[in-house]
């Protein structure tokens, strides 16, 4: 008796199991068909460029991706999933893990990402010419005892000469390329790669390990990586003192109509002529690596009588007087051979800016473009201070591996997305000015995003079927506050 009650009770479980399945599927295609109406109902803009980046996802990724994405540009304040989420509300269906699972779980590939991103960028904004990159490394704050990759990094925004702050978190060497937009007057730093460089403890890998890459290296390998993608377009890459290392400057020399460097030089720095010819059957022994040696640029800066003076672009957009010394020499490393360098000594007229020395392995560049070249560098400094300030770099929480290696890239990139985006705007949502101060010509990023904002409210939120019919019953004025208090200037 006992066991046909346990027959039965099995049977009836299963039942149960069936029917659960069958309701969690009608959940899931509903879900699908409210996430496909909700992409549909995208801006045109918006969606040709969502589906320009989705060949790499699932039909179900994408989909949350797209609603992640049009969320993360809505959400003023923290960027953790949860907060984005809330932002939009009902209009991120299906339960809040399935988009937590696009960045732990879900099946692409970040560096797919970034080369869709990439090629759109310079297919519209920079189809001819040489691309100017700016690359550096900035620390993200991310405390927790399970964290993945994250250690004690210097600060170099806190630390001085004689001061060194500290920061628990990752280290991310950003690559960006340096776009001119007709609405602003210094070139905008829009990343398109960046990698997590690893903690220094990883010096004492084990046996057999790979030892740990350094920046320098990692900027390198992000460099070759864009040659390959691009094998017809040419380069120019500037980069601060930790950047200038000989190693780049060598894989630079070695694609001198692919790629050249620009960065600060040493004051002392070991120069000297190219080795003597070898004459057959007159010179015996090993043959010479380098020539004669040469007076170090602060030496040769000592002894000059005469300095170029040149009014230049400076940082920021401004422009500034400047005397310059300049000299060329090969570059000599022990073990590394030599490379063919032009360095600039530049001294600010105005007595405001510290004398510097600047290098490139063209050997054909003016002392004008070098110094351009390496202040236009400036605006990543930028970039790295208005992300933290309004794309809630800082603001995550993610703790897993595919989790940190995924988020932090992707916000970099929702960087270059509102650059993109407003440069695309319609004129009537492009021109709002909510932030002003005397002198101020330019667009800057917060009125980019801004802009943005209420470009989705207006376009994609507020048209949506049900949600229009009673926003335009508002009066004109309700309307400007409301899109004030959603989108405010930050």
């Amino acid at each position: 008796m006992a066991s046909i009650r346990q027959r039965k009770g099995l049977r009836l479980s299963k039942s149960k199991q069936r029917q659960r399945r069958k309701r969690q599927k009608a959940r899931a295609k509903a879900t699908r068909r409210q996430l496909r109406r909700i992409e549909e109902q995208t801006p045109s803009v918006m969606r040709t460029f969502l589906q320009a980046l989705g060949g790499i996802f699932t039909q179900p990724t994408y989909l949350r991706f797209v609603v992640l994405v049009l969320a993360a540009l809505l959400t003023v304040g923290s960027h953790t999933i949860i907060n984005v989420l809330r932002t939009v509300g009902d209009l991120a269906p299906g339960d809040a893990s399935s988009y937590h699972r696009v960045f732990s779980r879900g099946r692409w590939s970040s560096w797919g990402l970034a080369r869709r991103l990439t090629m759109w960028l310079i297919e519209h904004f920079v189809p001819e010419g040489p691309i100017f990159l700016a690359g550096d490394d900035t620390v993200d704050e991310h405390r927790g005892k399970k964290v993945f990759g994250k250690a004690r990094h210097r600060d170099a925004v806190r630390s001085s000469h004689s001061y060194t702050a500290f920061r628990y978190g990752h280290k991310w060497v950003v690559l960006a390329v340096l776009v001119k937009f007709p609405f602003a007057n210094r070139p905008w730093a829009l990343p398109v790669l960046t990698v997590l460089s690893p903690p220094k403890d990883e010096k004492k890998a084990k046996p057999g390990k790979r030892p740990r890459k350094t920046p320098s290296q990692q900027m390198r390998q992000m460099l070759k990586v864009l040659m390959r993608w691009f094998p017809q377009r040419t380069f120019v890459f500037a980069g601060d003192g930790g950047y200038g290392t000989h190693e780049l400057a060598r894989t630079a020399a070695r694609r001198p109509q692919r790629l050249k460097l620009v960065s600060r030089f040493y004051a002392d720095a070991n120069l000297y002529q190219p080795p003597p010819a070898r004459i057959k059957g007159k010179t015996a022994g090993r043959p010479r690596v380098k020539g004669a040696k040469l007076p170090a640029p602060q030496k040769v800066v000592a002894q000059s009588q005469r300095r170029q003076r040149l009014n230049v672009a400076w940082y920021g957009g401004g422009r500034r007087d400047v005397a310059v010394v300049t000299g060329t020499g090969q570059w000599y490393k022990a073990g590394e051979g030599l490379v063919a360098v032009l360095w600039v000594y530049v001294h600010d007229c105005t007595g405001t800016h510290r004398d510097d020395y600047f290098f490139t392995t063209d050997l054909a560049m003016t002392a004008t473009q070098v110094i351009e070249c390496f202040t236009g560098r400036w605006s990543i400094e930028t970039t790295f201070q208005e992300m933290r300030a309004y794309v809630g770099l800082e603001s995550t929480r993610g703790w897993k591996k595919e989790t940190v290696l995924r988020v932090a890239p992707c916000l970099f990139g929702l960087y270059t997305v509102v650059a993109v985006l407003y440069a695309q705007l319609p004129p009537r949502h492009a021109m709002v000015r909510l932030i002003h101060w005397p002198g101020k010509k330019d667009v800057t990023f917060s009125d980019a995003i801004t802009a943005v904002r209420r470009w989705l409210w207006q376009e994609w939120v507020f048209a949506i079927p049900g949600h229009g019919e009673a926003f335009k019953k508002l009066r004109r004025p309700f309307r400007a506050i409301l899109l004030n208090a959603l989108a405010p200037a930050p």
